[in-house]
């Protein structure tokens, strides 16, 4: 059975920044679960960030990418440097990731640490930039694949290309 990662607040687990949650009703999500195939992670709370936190982003519109080479930091609104524990978190998430041999995860699109694809620029102004967050970039440079939240569909497309005994059956 291939276990899949999901960002825990798309699963209804209260880890945000605002101590909410984002959970995530798609059949898909809903159907890897009841296979017990969901393994949940925060990297933000691994790290040891509490919930409430204030809310964070990347500098220079740079991406996770950017915070992985040295480029670029992880800032909290009040100007406090977080990038230790954002990449402490995203070296969780893979170790995680390897620990179950994962290579799919599900994560929260425009989070600073999960952003698929999307995250903020850095600004605090809702300008949101093509780049991914960090955990997404890390475990994208360690060859899982990685979806956000609204490519459910793509993403079982894709396991059912790696793996084709793990299709979720249409209703």
């Amino acid at each position: 059975m291939q276990r899949i990662l999901v960002s825990a607040c798309l699963l209804g687990h209260a880890v945000r920044y605002d101590g909410g949650d984002k959970r995530c009703e798609d059949r898909i999500l809903q159907a890897w679960l009841a296979n017990g195939q969901v393994v949940p992670f925060c990297p933000e709370l691994a790290a040891g960030l509490p919930v409430p936190r204030p809310p964070a982003e990347i500098s220079q519109g740079a991406g996770g990418i950017g915070v992985l080479s040295g480029q670029a930091q992880v800032i909290e609104a009040g100007g406090r440097d977080v990038t230790a524990e954002f990449v402490s978190g995203a070296e969780q998430a893979l170790a995680v990731a390897r620990q179950y041999g994962i290579r799919l995860a599900i994560l929260k699109e425009g989070s600073p640490s999960c952003g698929s694809s999307v995250t903020y620029d850095g600004s605090f102004s809702g300008v949101r930039i093509s780049r991914p967050g960090v955990t997404s970039a890390l475990l994208k440079q360690a060859g899982l694949a990685v979806f956000s939240e609204h490519e459910l569909v793509a993403a079982q497309n894709w396991l059912d290309e790696q793996m084709p005994d793990t299709t979720v059956n249409n209703p």
